[in-house]
């Protein structure tokens, strides 16, 4: 049988928490731990729909690239790159993060460290994209 790890148990613990939050509990940056994962996943989520909406107008900006060389089909493959670029960025988020929780191995703190690295993560990834789609605009 396959142990799994303390990582994956505390993604758990803290998601079935966030489940029952609305009956239970809610974000409270000054409450219990429980509460301050609430708040740090719920940061997370909220940088993660924006990074979603943003990579998707970067995938759109992308494919213009593409379309812009209709004579030159060997330059085409901004679309590719990027979404290239994303799956590795997320495999560099979430194992960077991971390694963050380790700070607080199997405790009850883990995962509001892992969300609040994935969340400032994410935010400089929104910015990364946002830099692209600007300076391809500007040449």
């Amino acid at each position: 049988m396959k142990k799994l790890s303390p990582y994956l148990v505390s993604w758990v613990v803290l998601l079935a928490s966030v489940a029952f939050a609305d009956d239970e509990m809610k974000c409270n940056p000054e409450g219990t731990q429980a509460e301050m994962n609430i708040c740090a996943w719920d940061d997370f989520q909220k940088a993660d729909d924006e990074l979603n909406a943003v990579y998707k107008k970067a995938v759109a900006y992308a494919k213009q690239q593409d379309d812009s060389y209709t004579d030159q089909p060997n330059l085409k493959g901004a679309v590719a790159a990027l979404k290239k670029a994303q799956r590795a960025w997320i495999d560099y988020r979430d194992g960077h993060c991971e390694g963050i929780g380790f700070g607080a191995r199997g405790g009850s703190m883990e995962p509001m460290l892992v969300a609040g690295c994935q969340e400032d993560l994410t935010k400089k990834r929104i910015a990364d994209l946002k830099a692209l789609m600007d300076d391809g605009e500007t040449k």
